[in-house]
């Protein structure tokens, strides 16, 4: 009997976001799964340790076999004991998915402290540095190959007001990307970027407040000017952006590499 594949995907700690909707579907096509994000205890926008619990028991109740571990993707220090536990759990590491981002430091470049531009970098730039290099240390020592999956954004090919910081990291995502998947090539380890423009969590619910506010409108209004802008004349679900995380998983992108696929509706388009 072959044995199942394992998933980690960062900043996957809050019910309902991006990473929890990415496991789910990772879950759905048989991989093992590590839920992970930064004990955000006292702080705002931070995933809560009985939040990443309630992810965990969510995925566990959908039938998939899962392990939650602490980690702030700042720190390579804690990044290599997330991997070193993910292996002791499961005795292998085959798919990372780069999840953990900040973007809820929107204001006018001018008004950024250089403390805000840190936080964002560190966690949304050199989180997935961090990961890719622990990750894919386990993955060049079995020698199975493995995905690298860096969830970049719209923001990482266009500029957007109030959003400095957020849109350098997710820029830097894919060129890390684009090196990334050049150094571990011939170690059969793919590193891809997907980027989605904007999807409705708790993240892009507090962009929904802010930026309905900086262009007057309500937030239903300012909802349907994005769905109107957009080919498909939608707005984006996590289920699009967890497709394609499955899809570049999966054996069927065994020769896709180095790439920053769009995930947005046609709005996005270079």
């Amino acid at each position: 009997m072959t044995e199942k594949k394992v998933a980690v995907c960062t900043g996957s700690g809050r019910p309902g976001g991006l990473g929890e909707a990415i496991l789910r579907r990772l879950g759905e096509e048989g991989y093992r799964l590590v839920v992970t994000d930064v004990d955000g205890s006292g702080t705002n926008h931070l995933a809560k340790p009985d939040e990443m619990e309630a992810v965990t028991e969510r995925l566990r109740s959908g039938g998939a076999e899962v392990f939650s571990h602490a980690c702030d993707v700042r720190s390579a220090e804690s990044v290599k004991h997330l991997f070193n536990a993910a292996m002791e759990y499961f005795g292998r590491v085959d798919v990372l998915i780069n999840n953990a981002g900040i973007g809820f430091v929107m204001k006018d470049t001018r008004e950024v402290s250089p403390d805000e531009w840190n936080l964002v970098i560190d966690v949304t730039l050199s989180g997935v540095f961090h990961c890719t290099q622990a990750a894919a240390a386990h993955m060049e020592a079995a020698g199975r190959g493995g995905r690298i999956i860096n969830i970049a954004s719209q923001a990482a090919k266009s500029g957007f007001p109030h959003m400095a910081p957020y849109c350098a990291a997710k820029h830097g995502v894919i060129g890390l990307t684009r090196t990334a998947a050049i150094d571990y090539g011939a170690a059969g380890i793919t590193v891809n970027a997907v980027c989605p423009n904007h999807v409705t969590t708790g993240l892009g619910s507090a962009q929904n407040a802010y930026f309905s506010a900086f262009k007057g409108l309500t937030e239903s209004a300012y909802l349907e000017e994005m769905a109107a802008r957009i080919p498909l004349q939608r707005i984006g679900q996590a289920a699009d952006t967890a497709a394609m995380c499955a899809f570049l998983a999966s054996d069927d992108a065994s020769f896709i590499t180095g790439e920053a696929i769009n995930v947005s509706g046609g709005e996005e388009v270079h």
